[in-house]
Formats: C-alpha cells, sequence, structure tokens
C-alpha cells in the first residue's frame, strides 16, 4: 500500500550539481546525490571523493579530459529508500535532462520504490545554483507544510524563473566535451574569447562575445540587472574570492533584503567548463 502523497513529512533530494554549499544543504536538511567525475582510470563522487582544490590541480595539470556520470538508478533507489524510513513523499529535482540522464535514472528509481514511497521527480531546465535555488524552494515549501504534488505543480510550473550565465576562461573544455551545439559560433577561431554563456531550455547558448575577462565579469553583473523581479541571487567562481566579492558588491543591491550566495562551482560543471570559470545565477519572480 502506497503512503497518502499529500500527507506527513516531504524530504527533498537534489544532485551534486545544484553546487550548493554545505551550510544551505544542512540547513535546508535537503539530501544530495553525487554525480561521477572520472580522470582516465580515476573516478570519484563529486564532493565526496576529492576537494574542490585537488580538482582543479588535476584539471590544470591531466592531460585527460575529465568525464562525468550521472548517478545509477541503484543509488536512487538506495536513496529514496532510506528516507522513505521516515518520510511519506520525496521531491527530487535534478540538473537538466538535455545535459545529464540524471532525471531519467532518478525516474527508473522513483518507478521502483513508487509501492513504498511517493517520488515527485522534478527537471530543472539548469544547473548549478539556478537548480539549487529550486530546491531550496521546495524544501522551504515542505517546510511550510505543503502537499508534495503541491510542490512539485509549483516546481514544474516555475522552471522558467530561475536564470544562469556564466563564462570559461577557454570554450577548449565545452568544444572537446560536446557541450556548445548551439554555441559553435563561439566556437574554432574564437578559443581565445571569454564569451557569456546561458541556460535556456535546459541547454547551454550563446548570450554576448567578450573578449577579456573584466569585460565578462561586468557582462555577468548586466545579465543579472536586466532580469526584472530578482529575489535570489548566487555568484559562482574557482576560487578567486577578490572576483567574487567585487561582483558581489555590484548585484547585492538588486536584491537587498536577500543575501547573495557565493560558491565554488562543482566538479561536474568545471569538468565541462574547465579551471577559471565565472557565473551567476538568478531566480526572478515570475
Amino acid at each position: 500500500m502506497t503512503k497518502d502523497e499529500g500527507m506527513g513529512r516531504v524530504a527533498i533530494v537534489t544532485d551534486s550539481a545544484a553546487d550548493l554549499p554545505p551550510d544551505l544543504v544542512a540547513r535546508h536538511e535537503i539530501t544530495v546525490v553525487p554525480l561521477h567525475v572520472s580522470f582516465a582510470e580515476m573516478s570519484f563522487e563529486d564532493g565526496v571523493g576529492i576537494t574542490s582544490g585537488d580538482f582543479l590541480a588535476l584539471l590544470r595539470s591531466s592531460p585527460h579530459l575529465p568525464t562525468t556520470a550521472q548517478p545509477s538508478s541503484e543509488l536512487f533507489e538506495t536513496v529514496y529508500r532510506r528516507l522513505a524510513l521516515d518520510h511519506d513523499a520525496v521531491i527530487s529535482v535534478h540538473i537538466s535532462s538535455k545535459l545529464s540522464g540524471t532525471v531519467e535514472s532518478a525516474q527508473v528509481a522513483a518507478t521502483a520504490v513508487a509501492e513504498t514511497v511517493p517520488v515527485f521527480v522534478i527537471d530543472s531546465f539548469n544547473a548549478s545554483l539556478a537548480l539549487g535555488f529550486q530546491a531550496i524552494l521546495a524544501a522551504e515549501l515542505s517546510a511550510a507544510g505543503l502537499l508534495a504534488a503541491t510542490i512539485a505543480e509549483r516546481l514544474r510550473g516555475n522552471v522558467g524563473a530561475y536564470e544562469l550565465a556564466f563564462f570559461p576562461e577557454t570554450l577548449e573544455f565545452l568544444r572537446r566535451g560536446g557541450r556548445v551545439k548551439k554555441a559553435q559560433a563561439f566556437v574554432g577561431s574564437a578559443l581565445s574569447l571569454k564569451p557569456i554563456l546561458r541556460i535556456e531550455e535546459g541547454q547551454i547558448v550563446p548570450h554576448e562575445r567578450t573578449r577579456t575577462r573584466s569585460r565578462a565579469v561586468s557582462g555577468l553583473f548586466e545579465f543579472a540587472q536586466s532580469i526584472e523581479g530578482p529575489i535570489q541571487i548566487g555568484i559562482l567562481h574557482t576560487g578567486d574570492e577578490s572576483e567574487a566579492r567585487a561582483l558581489l558588491a555590484l548585484v547585492q543591491p538588486l536584491t537587498p533584503h536577500t543575501p547573495v550566495t557565493v560558491a565554488h562551482l562543482g566538479s561536474v560543471l568545471l569538468s565541462h567548463l574547465g579551471p577559471g570559470a565565472m557565473g551567476i545565477a538568478v531566480h526572478a519572480e515570475r
């Protein structure tokens, strides 16, 4: 007999591509399922088996391009069954299905546990903190006592309220990883540029050509500034705290009553963007 889909505690699950800082994960009681990252014969779980600093060092020194893989459906099933011990439903929100097979793995597991606990799998059509903010909203709605089905409906109807823009130090990693099919105008002889890309309908698309890093950082601010009704902003970086603080000073006035989240880009996205990448996520009132 299945549990009532609307009653009791609702668990929130996301994946490591959400780039949520540990304090936010703990505060909102979010379960994070790690994706896998591999360098040649070395494999580890994102955010678990290696520090971001060590990963960046490998990224800079290894002749091999890292590869990423979604969590297995078996891992998701284990997580869902564990959460079913003290929850009555699960909201599982994940990286865009157009960028990863994570949603598919979660859906397979949700079907496997359907007689034990209802699992609502949500395709965020986004990544990084634009995904993480969706998980936080789900946690806030759960804490407010909303039914799982209602939370799922809210999330699915609100995916367009989240924006993500970023720039790599070089497009080489994206080109080699095949992740810029819709941004080919930026590739080839333009690899020395610092183009700003964004997520649109779950895919990476070009946003603006920039030639210098300082112009690209300014472009991230302008991207956030152009979005009407921002209520939550996140800055993503790979270790340059001074650069992140400078961008923070620019964007914080856009959400004066909500602190801007500053986070490290995780191993999954860094595998495709490379060292030196930077980004900004915005949750807008839509």
